[in-house]
This record gives structure tokens, C-alpha cells and sequence, in this order.
């Protein structure tokens, strides 16, 4: 369950509030009754591991990549036509 946080305007008191999604925001404080509105907090939400942008693209720079051997397929022979008979028929 998510937890919200509100302020009196009343009082200024800022409070937490356990609730589900569909429930309905807290309209008042419990210390003076008055009018509590919902504030918005910092998300805790954070992205870890690779597969993000931030982990595995935004630090690559374009010197490096270029730089980098890239594998090129040997030549084939006439008789080694094994590895395209399996990709045709792929």
C-alpha cells in the first residue's frame, strides 16, 4: 500500500496516511479538523541493473564504440554451404 503525505492548512501539519489507490483522500486533520490536502512526495522508485538507459546508453560515448573490432563473418568456401542451407530455411 502506498503511503501519502498531507498537510493541514489549518495548522500546518504535515502527516502520513497508509491507503490503498481507490480509497478516498483524507479530507481533514485529526489534530485541529482543519482542510488537509495531499502533497507530493519524492518518488523512492529507482531503476537498477543493466538494460536501462542510465546503466548501459547514457555513458557510452561514440569514440568508444568506435573503437571496437567488430566480428566479421570468414569467407566461405564452395563447399561450406552448411550455415546457409540452415539459415534459408530459418
Amino acid at each position: 500500500m502506498p503511503v501519502y503525505e498531507y498537510r493541514c492548512e489549518k495548522c500546518g501539519k504535515e502527516f502520513e496516511a497508509w491507503q490503498r489507490i481507490s480509497d478516498d483522500p483524507i479530507e481533514s486533520c485529526s489534530e485541529c479538523g482543519g482542510r488537509a490536502s495531499k502533497l507530493i512526495s519524492q518518488s523512492t522508485f529507482v531503476l537498477k541493473g543493466s538494460g536501462w538507459y542510465v546503466t548501459d546508453y547514457g555513458t557510452r560515448s561514440t569514440a568508444s564504440s568506435a573503437g571496437k573490432a567488430v566480428d566479421k563473418p570468414s569467407s566461405t568456401s564452395s563447399t561450406d554451404t552448411s550455415s546457409c542451407a540452415a539459415t534459408a530455411s530459418e
